[in-house]
């Protein structure tokens, strides 16, 4: 009898626990990627990875079918939105389940599903869509200063932008459209009413609200996260409002199958949708929403993707809390101190450096910045951001400035 494997298309910050959650499910996961030295985490983990163009549909599925000579394709899925899309049209090949790929598609591109979400009467910020200097000043005058300029496409707030100012929005303009910005589709900016408010989160699976966290980022004009919690502390009535405008959501976008995760803001006319992202949230997310309320949203997605039951009911209440750690300025990190002592403190369940000694820190103003978090649990919101607090307050680092 042929062994069972998960095929992973590419990888990203939740793919270890991919590669985790396969095992634990009796799955041997094969990882198809164009560049898997990228992967570091490849290198420890058990199972196999094959160089493919994963831009090439019809290199996917051939590399697939010849697996099919050695192994039972149970299921085909990635963690990394880019590829998502493709991910659908493997299953719709094979005939396993996924995600519908046109309405991935649709919602990858923020102009899209921006138009989409106002047809069906959700709450979004204004916005316009801008391919030049001249459309974006005009863009940013009509909905009025300030705005939030962003590419069409991309994740983790890359490109995104606070403009206060015409300077700020001309300049960050001439960043996004010149060589500076990498575009993962022809250059068009977003330009968004911004929507000041508590800022939310909303995982999903199917259609399950199964939590709602809450968090807050660094300093202004960009928007790398901070901190973020589960669950958010909300009366019943707001909580039921969030979760309606979700649900309004993936109809509005033809979603429903899989995982979800949508960002809010909590405006002066309530819950307003900032994105819909139709994939898992990226790490800590699901090792906060685990703690939380005891789901495993990725043992829960495989099980979806190998066509068996999954089990969404929440089984404790907790609260769980990441503090991500970022760097105040562009040097060389030449060491970090306190990870080990702030992980061995009962009630901190994580403290994960995503960068090593010896690395050249450049800012950009988005994820890249981050060079680790901290996660800690406990019973009470007080008791977890005590703890929080004492595990960073452990953990230090030292940059030397570039020499110039």
């Amino acid at each position: 009898m042929a062994q069972r494997a998960l095929i992973l298309i590419e990888g990203a910050s939740n793919a270890p626990l991919y590669v985790q959650a396969a095992h634990r499910l009796k799955l041997h996961p094969i990882t198809l990627s164009a560049d898997p030295a990228q992967y570091d985490y490849l290198a420890a983990e058990i199972g196999e990875v094959i160089r493919v163009d994963t831009n090439d549909l019809n290199a996917l599925i051939r590399e697939c079918s010849q697996l099919r000579a050695s192994f039972e394709i149970a299921g085909i899925t990635s963690s990394r939105e880019s590829v998502y899309a493709t991910v659908g049209k493997l299953c719709r090949h094979f005939g396993l389940p996924g995600p519908d790929p046109a309405s991935i598609e649709q919602c990858c591109y923020k102009f899209n599903q921006r138009q989409l979400l106002a047809q069906a009467g959700v709450p979004i910020p204004d916005y316009r869509v801008a391919t030049n200097g001249m459309e974006v000043k005009s863009a940013a005058a009509e909905i009025g200063l300030p705005v939030i300029l962003k590419p069409v496409v991309g994740i983790g707030s890359s490109g995104v932008r606070l403009c206060r100012t015409v300077d700020d929005v001309t300049q960050h303009t001439r960043h996004l459209l010149g060589e500076r910005h990498i575009w993962q589709s022809s250059p068009r900016i977003l330009v968004e009413e911004f929507a000041e408010g508590q800022y939310y989160t909303a995982d999903i699976m199917g259609d399950h609200v199964i939590g709602i966290g809450t968090g807050d980022f660094g300093h202004l004009p960009h928007f790398v996260y901070r901190e973020y919690s589960f669950p958010a502390p909300l009366a019943a009535e707001e909580h039921e409002r969030i979760v309606k405008i979700a649900l309004s959501s993936l109809r509005a976008l033809g979603l429903g199958w899989g995982p979800t995760n949508i960002e809010f803001r909590w405006t002066k006319r309530g819950p307003v949708v900032i994105e819909v992202n139709p994939r898992l949230a990226g790490t800590p997310d699901p090792q906060l929403v685990q703690l939380a309320y005891g789901v495993n949203l990725v043992d829960e997605h495989i099980k979806l993707v190998i066509g068996e039951e999954c089990d969404l009911r929440a089984r404790h209440s907790r609260t769980a809390s990441a503090r991500f750690l970022a760097p105040d300025r562009d040097g060389m990190l030449e060491g970090i101190e306190g990870a080990s002592r702030a992980a061995a403190i009962p009630g901190v369940t994580e403290v994960k450096m995503y960068v090593h000694p010896n690395t050249p820190i450049v800012r950009k103003g988005d994820y890249r910045d981050l060079i680790g978090h901290v996660i800690a649990a406990s019973p009470s919101r007080d008791q977890t951001a005590a703890l929080l607090q004492q595990a960073v307050d452990l953990v230090s680092w030292t940059i030397t400035p570039f020499r110039t």
